[in-house]
Formats: structure tokens, sequence, C-alpha cells
């Protein structure tokens, strides 16, 4: 179960390392694929605020793949606890405000690796 639910933190860090590079570098090219429903006219003037939510993105991994490094289980547990409950609360915005495809690529991998790392 431990390896399962290091696995699913891992792709979460992944995946937001890859909204991270999307939001702040790729924002008007892949950005204007992944979000077919913003007009592409939006892009070029929403540049600096997709860089900026991408930053966040890239903290969210970074807070992921820093437990990686943590040695102490209870405070591993805690920190992974902190990171993936923001990210589900994120998800669970996204998904009323901009996309409900949002809920199920955010919110539901870090809801499942919560009722993991819960059960371990």
């Amino acid at each position: 179960m431990i390896l399962i639910s290091n696995i699913l933190i891992c792709i979460i860090a992944i995946e937001h390392l890859y909204f991270l590079w999307m939001e702040m570098f790729a924002w008007e090219t892949v950005g204007k694929k992944t979000f077919k429903s913003l007009a592409p006219e939006l892009f070029t003037p929403t540049k600096v605020l997709a860089a900026n939510q991408g930053l966040y993105n890239g903290f969210l991994a970074a807070g992921l793949i820093w437990t990686f490094f943590i040695d102490n289980i209870e405070w591993k547990f805690y920190i992974s606890i902190f990171f993936l409950t923001c990210i589900v609360i994120a998800g669970i915005y996204g998904g009323f405000t901009a996309s409900k495809r949002i809920f199920y690529v955010q919110a539901v991998p870090a809801l499942i690796a919560l009722i993991l790392i819960y059960n371990l």
C-alpha cells in the first residue's frame, strides 16, 4: 500500500510540474489546445495570470516531491496530507468554476492518494 501511495503521489507531482510548464512557458501554444473553451484571443493577455497560476502548481509539486526526502514518518504523513488537501481543494474549486474535467484530473487522484495514506 505504501508503494502504491508513493507512486500516486509521484504521478500527481509530475502532473503539477506539467501544469507549471504549460501555464508558465506554453500558455499560448499548448494552453490553447488544452483550454479549447477559451477564446484564442484571450491567451496573450492572460499569459502573466497563467504563469502565476503555473507557479502555484509548481509549489504544489515541490511540496509533494519534498515528502520523498522526509525521513520522519509523522512529518512525511502530515506534509503529504497538507499538499494533497491543497490539490483536492484546488481541483474542487476548478471543477465548479472552470471545467468539471479539472475535478477528475486534479482532485480525484489526490483524493485517492489521501485515502491510501490514511489507510496505511
